[in-house]
């Protein structure tokens, strides 16, 4: 199905663990060149290069904090100078960023959160265009961006992750923006929204509130990474979604209605 992925050139962020990882061995799977990204080098991330690259693709790890715009810039640079370009974007790092009610919420947890959410994805996304914008050209094909969204950008959070979710449903607003100013230059946008998935995300949680999360999904479960991985494959294949841009793909095993 994903053919047309072999030596695609495709950045991941925060892919060192998690679904980011997940997505990464299956674009590694179909021949793509692929980015990983992580604050640190850690044994963990150099031992995921190496399994991508005996999976068929071509992977190098490029360490960057993308909290930080000089950072996000970086970042850019170094793939696109070793995989001469870039095709496919995904913006997956993120996360929680720590759990305060609205009258707790201060300057500090703010900025850390949409910096963390927002930021990283704007700037990554900012410094990626004008390679993009190359590889439609050269292409005859759209290149394509993929951000993770979230289903707490749908439906608010729950109580203490207010931030974590207005930070989502910003990402999920700007991309319909993003929609409007390149289309004419050959890029698609396009969210991942995962609902519950089994990872580390959630296990601040205890055992009794994860039963009751998964008993109010109508699957009965937590997703899995690999459930989610080929969403991202999806929107990045030309053949699949040539003329899909703009969406938000919920993955949430019926959690919530889209």
């Amino acid at each position: 199905m994903f053919e047309d992925l072999r030596g695609k050139r495709v950045l991941i962020t925060g892919s060192t663990a998690g679904m980011g990882l997940a997505a990464a061995r299956l674009f590694a799977q179909h021949g793509a060149k692929v980015g990983l990204n992580g604050r640190r080098v850690t044994p963990e991330s150099l031992a995921a290069v190496d399994e991508l690259n005996k999976l068929g693709g071509e992977a190098a790890f490029f360490q960057a904090d993308l909290t930080k715009s000089d950072e996000c810039e970086r970042l850019i640079d170094a793939y696109t100078s070793h995989f001469g370009g870039l095709d496919v974007l995904i913006n997956n790092a993120g996360g929680l960023g720590g759990r305060k009610g609205l009258e707790s919420i201060d300057d500090a947890l703010f900025d850390h959160v949409m910096n963390l959410n927002a930021r990283s994805a704007l700037m990554v996304t900012k410094y990626a265009i004008p390679h993009l914008r190359q590889s439609a050209k050269e292409s005859g094909q759209t290149a394509s961006v993929i951000s993770t969204g979230s289903i707490a950008g749908r439906e608010g959070g729950g109580i203490g992750a207010g931030m974590y979710a207005a930070s989502k449903a910003w990402l999920h607003d700007i991309h319909r923006n993003w929609v409007k100013e390149f289309t004419k230059d050959g890029i698609r946008f396009n969210i991942v929204s995962p609902g519950t998935i089994d990872t580390a995300f959630h296990d601040d949680k205890s055992d009794d509130l994860k039963g009751n999360i998964a008993n109010s999904i109508p699957m009965g479960r937590f997703g899995t990474i690999e459930e989610v991985a080929p969403t991202f494959a999806f929107f990045a294949s030309h053949a699949c979604s040539g003329y899909i841009t703009g969406q938000i793909l919920d993955v949430n095993g019926g959690q919530i209605a889209p």
